[in-house]
């Protein structure tokens, strides 16, 4: 069992929202995991659930939402920003390991989806990291969404995000787009049903709005967490891949788990992008914590 504390993480000038599970046990320092969701998702898109698994098995576990989402701080809402995730998520690195209940020797770090992405470039960039385990990654967002999106509906998104970068620069708020939505009538980033009922499951009012900043997507399409694969050895890297994911395709995951370097493990799960949150959970989520336990559980803490 677990206690949830809910904590505020100062970083770059604002508060990130998080969630601080500690396990029951006392009286020593314990293994700790960093956690934050993909494409503008906010933890109460289930990550409680992974979450709790972990720290049942005796780990420490941070959960943030990024800036601009959430309760957490940022001017600019709704923006999926992965540089500036990315090294915020750095900073949180560094609130983690200064807790006094955390070994600092035995962090790893849990990710989905983008912020899977996000797991990959972290752990080949800083060495705090003993572990890592990158579920449904978006490996290349311009190959992703050149499959995605039909040859139009690129040349419109680029028509619009040059609309988007004129009226900034007069002066205007950014444009924004809805993210899921089955609706033909409305503009929407996703149509997958799936991640459509992914993004529109209950959450505590006022916490999520299915929008982003059009700019978020020429973010995405600059988005290349492939680049890095090569560099997270020797961190250990477990790759969970669904078998017919279409948001991150199952090709790219794997073309880019055969880059990946020793020590790694691969395992595919036999659903969609969202089945690991589902149901595939059990399966996603034992063999994370199987993966966590052999390289944090074994790691002394004078290592």
């Amino acid at each position: 069992m677990s206690n949830r504390v809910e904590v505020r993480i100062p970083v770059g000038g604002i508060e990130l929202d998080a969630w601080l599970f500690i396990p029951h046990s006392h009286g020593k320092k314990h293994p700790a995991i960093t956690m934050a969701h993909g494409f503008a998702g906010t933890k109460d898109h289930g990550l409680e659930r992974f979450a709790k698994a972990f720290c049942n098995a005796g780990f420490i576990v941070l959960v943030h939402d990024h800036r601009g989402f959430g309760a957490s701080g940022g001017e600019l809402r709704q923006d999926v920003n992965p540089g500036q995730q990315i090294a915020d998520w750095r900073r949180v690195i560094s609130y983690l390991e200064a807790l006094p209940e955390v070994d600092p020797q035995r962090i790893g770090i849990w990710g989905t989806s983008y912020s899977g992405g996000h797991a990959i470039i972290l752990a080949a960039t800083d060495r705090r990291l003993r572990c890592t385990v990158s579920q449904a990654p978006l490996i290349d967002g311009f190959e992703q969404l050149r499959r995605y999106m039909s040859p139009s509906e690129s040349l419109a998104l680029d028509s619009y995000l040059l609309e988007d970068e004129r009226a900034q620069f007069s002066g205007n708020p950014p444009l924004t787009t809805t993210i899921a939505s089955a609706d033909p009538n409305v503009s929407a980033i996703i149509r997958v049903q799936e991640s459509i009922d992914f993004y529109l499951q209950p959450i505590p009012e006022n916490l999520w709005e299915n929008k982003v900043t059009l700019q978020s997507m020429r973010h995405f399409g600059m988005y290349n967490s492939g680049t890095w694969v090569s560099r997270v050895s020797p961190t250990p890297l477990l790759f969970i891949v669904p078998q017919q994911d279409i948001l991150t395709a199952t090709d790219m995951a794997l073309a880019a788990y055969e880059q990946a370097l020793e020590p790694k493990e691969l395992i595919l799960l036999p659903g969609n992008h969202t089945s690991a949150f589902w149901d595939l959970f059990i399966l996603a989520s034992d063999s994370a914590t199987q993966w966590f336990r052999k390289h944090l559980m074994g790691v002394s803490n004078t290592a």
